[in-house]
């Protein structure tokens, strides 16, 4: 039986450019906003922190000193 990958997130390692997919998924969740987004959308991660942003506006926040 084939199993589909849809509705199911992604596990990854991000990396300086690019990442790599650990657990086989069609979307990861931003780590600020709770949103989905697509694994051919994603643009914007932290390699430290190992969480992916929506937005670069999501990115910039989870960065800024607290």
């Amino acid at each position: 039986m084939l199993m589909s990958n849809s509705d199911r997130p992604a596990r990854l390692h991000y990396m300086a450019n690019g990442f790599r997919v650990l657990a086989t998924g069609d979307h990861v969740v931003c780590a600020i906003s709770g949103e989905r987004i697509a694994l051919e959308d994603l643009r914007y991660w932290s390699v430290a922190r190992q969480e992916p942003y929506a937005t670069p506006q999501f990115a910039m926040q989870a960065m800024a000193p607290q």
